[in-house]
This record gives C-alpha cells, structure tokens and sequence, in this order.
C-alpha cells in the first residue's frame, strides 16, 4: 500500500516536470525560429535575396526548432521521450498553424502544411530520442 502511493506521487512528479519540459521546449523552439525568421527577413530585405526559398526556409526552421523542443521536453522525462519529443512537435505545429489562421485568414492547409506536421512529429521525436539520451 505504501508502494503505490509513492508510486503515483512519482507519476505525478513526472508529469509535472514533463508539463514544464514541454512549456520551455516550446519557448526554446519558438525562439529559434524567430531568431532565424529574422535573419532571413533581415537578408531579404537588405541585400539581393528574394523570398524564392521561403518554403524550403521554412522547413529547415521547423525541424531544426522542434529538434530543440523535443531534446528539451525529453530531458525532464524519465522514460518515453520519443513520444514527448512528438508531443512537444505536435504542439508546436498545431500552435504555429493557429497563429498563421489568425494572422492571416487566407492561409490555406495543403500539402505543405501537411509536411510541416509530419516534419515536426519527426523532429520532435527524434528530439526526445537524443533528450532522453542525453541525460544518461
């Protein structure tokens, strides 16, 4: 009997500490891509660059920065980071794709919003593969 309460209160510890990797993965995820959506304005905008690659921008940004989310979500886990690292990807493009509707109502879901979902789940799990690693 005393087993299984200490039992649920590391479950809930767990999850605890899985909640904030997951909040602070997402910043750190964002941060990067604002860091690197910046730049990419900044190039644009002042040399001889045009917006042609915008997409192929895109997609880096995205598996670079949910990598950086998985890897973050994952290190607060003790087990199953594969899946927070998918997770924390998941939410990242949900919450990436809301913005993009309400800023811009015309935004239409397509193939390539497609493959940024599927780009995230990837990248973020493979984030909270190499977290959970990185711990041991």
């Amino acid at each position: 009997m005393k087993d299984d309460k200490k039992n649920k209160k590391n479950i809930k510890i767990e999850n605890i500490s899985v909640f904030s990797g997951i909040i602070k993965g997402l910043g750190i995820g964002y941060a990067i891509t604002a860091a690197i959506f910046i730049i990419y304005a900044c190039l644009i905008t002042y040399t001889q660059m045009t917006e042609k690659n915008i997409h192929i921008i895109v997609m880096l940004t995205t598996t670079i920065s949910v990598l950086a989310a998985g890897i973050t979500t994952a290190s607060g886990a003790e087990k199953r980071g594969w899946l927070y690292g998918m997770l924390s990807g998941f939410l990242y493009v949900v919450i990436m794709i809301m913005i993009g509707v309400i800023i811009s109502p015309t935004v239409k879901l397509g193939s390539k919003t497609f493959m940024l979902a599927v780009l995230s789940l990837a990248g973020g799990g493979l984030g909270g593969i190499i977290g959970i690693n990185i711990k041991k």
